[in-house]
C-alpha cells in the first residue's frame, strides 16, 4: 500500500502504463460516495491525455439496474448499494475491452439519475482504460470477479466526516427528511463499506 499525493499518482501511473506490453491497460479508481472518482477520473484522462497514453473512462455508474427495475425488486431506496448494480454486465464490458477494438459502454446521467446505454464509444485507439466506481474493489462476490482485470488500482483515501458533509451537500436540495433517508440510511453506509469491506488497493490517493 502506498499513499500518494495527485502529482505522484500521475507519475506513477505513467511510469507503469510506460512497463506494460498489454494491447490495454486497466486502471481501477475506487472510494466511497462523494469521494471525488469522477472527478479524479476526468483529470487522469486528461492528464494520460497530455502524455499521449490515449485513456477512456468507463463508468461502474453506467451498470446501475434501471429503477423500474429496483422498484420490482423493492431496492429503489438503496439505489447505489451493491446489490443495485450489474456488477456481470460490467464484467463482459471489460472483457469486451480487453478483447475488441471499439466498444460502445453506457454511462450514468446524473441529470436524470439513470443509466444511458450505448452512450460512449471508446475506440481502437484507446490504449487506457480507466474504471471508475465505488465498489471495484469490494472485497465480496460478485465484486471480487472483477480484480483479476486491473493492472493498476487506487483508492480515494477520504475520512467519513469529509463524505458525510458532501453527501449532505450533495442532496440539499431535497427535504430534511429526503436528506436523512439519502445521507445516513445510503450512501454514508455503503461509504463506510467501501471504506471497512475493501482489498488493498496499490495506491492511495491523499488529498
Amino acid at each position: 500500500m502506498t499513499k500518494l499525493n495527485y502529482q505522484e499518482l500521475i507519475e506513477k501511473l505513467d511510469q507503469d502504463i510506460q512497463k506494460s506490453n498489454k494491447n490495454r491497460y486497466f486502471i481501477a479508481i475506487s472510494g466511497p460516495p462523494a469521494s471525488g472518482k469522477s472527478t479524479t477520473s476526468e483529470k487522469l484522462h486528461s492528464d494520460l491525455t497530455l502524455k499521449r497514453h490515449k485513456p477512456s473512462i468507463l463508468q461502474m455508474d453506467g451498470f446501475h439496474y434501471d429503477n423500474s427495475i429496483l422498484k420490482e425488486k423493492d431496492l429503489i431506496q438503496k439505489k447505489g448499494a451493491p446489490e443495485t448494480f450489474d456488477v456481470y454486465g460490467l464484467l463482459n464490458f471489460i472483457k469486451r475491452l480487453q478483447n475488441e477494438p471499439e466498444v460502445i459502454v453506457p454511462i450514468f446521467d446524473r441529470s436524470l439519475e439513470l443509466s444511458r446505454s450505448s452512450a460512449v464509444i471508446i475506440s481502437k485507439e484507446s490504449k487506457v482504460i480507466i474504471v471508475e466506481g465505488n465498489y471495484l474493489l469490494l472485497n465480496s462476490q460478485p465484486w471480487k470477479d472483477l480484480q483479476n482485470f486491473f493492472d493498476t488500482t487506487v483508492m480515494l483515501d477520504c475520512e467519513e466526516k469529509i463524505l458525510e458533509q458532501r453527501l449532505i451537500d450533495r442532496w440539499r436540495n431535497l427535504s430534511k427528511d429526503e436528506i436523512n433517508q439519502k445521507v445516513y440510511k445510503n450512501d454514508l453506509p455503503n461509504g463506510v463499506n467501501v471504506i471497512k469491506n475493501s482489498i488493498l488497493a496499490q495506491y492511495y490517493l491523499i488529498d
